[in-house]
C-alpha cells in the first residue's frame, strides 16, 4: 500500500484528501494538534521547527509527499506577512529540496489567486502571474521556489470547496450555514472562479501522481461562475431560499486584501495529459449534497481535538 505523507492534514484539502485515500493508501498526516481521533496516523509536530522536515521524511520514508500546509486566510496574510512567507514560500522550498535529495515525488498546492484578474477570458499555465496580495505573492513565490529546487515536482493551482474540520472553512459551507439558519448574506457578482469539490481535487491529484506528471498545472473546476452564482447553485441544490443571497460588488466589501475579479483558469493542459475530462460542477455539487445527507461533515469533525 503506497505511503503518502500529508502536511497540513487538518486543513480543508488535507483532511478530505486523507479521508478519500486512506482505504487505498497508507496516510500519515502532520498536524500541530487539532486531530486526535483521525482514522489514519497523525504526527503531532510543528513542521516549521528546524530539523522537523528532515526528521519526518527520514522516519516515514513516504512514496509521495503532498503539501497542503499554508496560511490561506488572505486578510491574515496581510496582517502577518512574515508567517505568510514562512508557510507559503519558505516551507515549500525546504520540502522540495528535502524531497529531491531523497527522490520522493513532491506535490505542492498553490492557488488561482496568483493572477491579477485583469485578463479577458481564461488564464493558461503560460500566462504570467501578477499577484495582488501578500497571500498571492507568497504563494507565487512558493511555486517558483518549489520548481527551482526540484523541476520534477508537481505544482497544482487549485480552488476547491467542501466540508471542513471546523465547519466554516469553505465558501460552500458559508452559504449553506447562513441559508439553513435563515441569515441573509451577499455574493460577489464581479468575482469569477472555477470551484471544484475538494474530493475531486484529491482524486485528481492522485491520478496526476500515478501518471508521473510534473511541473505546473491548473487543477480547478472546468466551469467558471461568479461567487454569487455559486451561492445560488448551493441554495437550489439544498432547496434553500436563494433570495437570501444579495448580489454585491467586491469593491464595497471592506475586505483588507485585494481580490482578483477574474480567476477563470483553463484546465486544458491537465485534462489532455490525464486523457480525460475533469469532473464537472454539477457532479461535484451532487456529491457535496449527498455527503451532507449521509453525515459526512459530522464524521470529519469528529476527528478533531476536544
Amino acid at each position: 500500500m503506497p505511503r503518502i505523507l500529508v502536511t497540513g492534514v487538518s486543513g480543508l484539502l488535507g483532511i478530505n484528501f486523507s479521508q478519500e485515500m486512506m482505504d487505498s493508501h497508507e496516510i500519515i498526516g502532520v498536524d500541530r494538534g487539532k486531530l486526535s481521533r483521525a482514522p489514519f496516523k497523525v504526527l503531532k509536530r510543528d513542521i516549521l521547527e528546524a530539523g522537523t522536515v528532515d526528521s519526518i521524511l527520514d522516519s516515514v520514508q513516504p512514496e509521495w509527499l503532498v503539501n497542503c500546509a499554508a496560511l490561506a486566510d488572505l486578510d491574515a496574510c496581510e496582517e502577518d506577512p512574515d508567517i505568510a512567507k514562512r508557510l507559503n514560500t519558505d516551507l515549500p522550498r525546504h520540502l522540495a529540496r528535502a524531497c529531491k535529495v531523497r527522490n520522493i515525488p513532491f506535490v505542492h498546492i498553490s492557488t488561482d489567486a496568483v493572477f491579477d484578474g485583469e485578463k479577458d477570458g481564461f488564464y493558461t499555465e503560460e500566462d504570467k502571474p501578477n499577484p495582488q496580495s501578500v497571500y498571492a505573492t507568497t504563494k507565487f513565490e512558493g511555486e517558483w521556489a518549489v520548481l527551482t529546487e526540484d523541476p520534477k515536482a508537481l505544482v497544482a493551482r487549485v480552488n476547491f470547496y467542501g466540508w471542513s474540520l471546523g465547519g466554516r472553512r469553505s465558501l460552500a459551507e458559508f452559504f449553506h450555514h447562513n441559508l439553513t439558519h435563515n441569515k441573509s448574506m451577499s455574493g460577489f457578482t464581479d468575482v469569477v472562479f472555477c470551484p471544484m469539490l475538494v474530493n475531486d481535487t484529491a482524486r485528481t491529484l492522485v491520478k496526476m501522481l500515478q501518471r508521473g506528471l510534473s511541473g505546473l498545472y491548473h487543477l480547478v473546476g472546468p466551469q467558471a461562475m461568479s461567487k454569487y452564482q455559486f451561492g445560488v447553485e448551493i441554495a437550489r441544490k439544498f432547496s434553500l431560499h436563494e433570495n437570501e443571497i444579495s448580489p454585491k460588488s467586491i469593491l464595497s466589501s471592506g475586505l483588507i486584501a485585494r481580490r482578483s475579479h477574474n480567476l477563470w483558469l483553463s484546465t486544458h493542459k491537465l485534462s489532455t495529459d490525464l486523457g480525460e475530462d475533469l469532473p464537472d460542477f454539477s457532479t461535484g455539487l451532487n456529491e457535496f449534497c449527498t455527503q451532507f445527507q449521509q453525515g459526512y461533515p459530522q464524521k470529519i469533525r469528529s476527528y478533531q481535538q476536544n
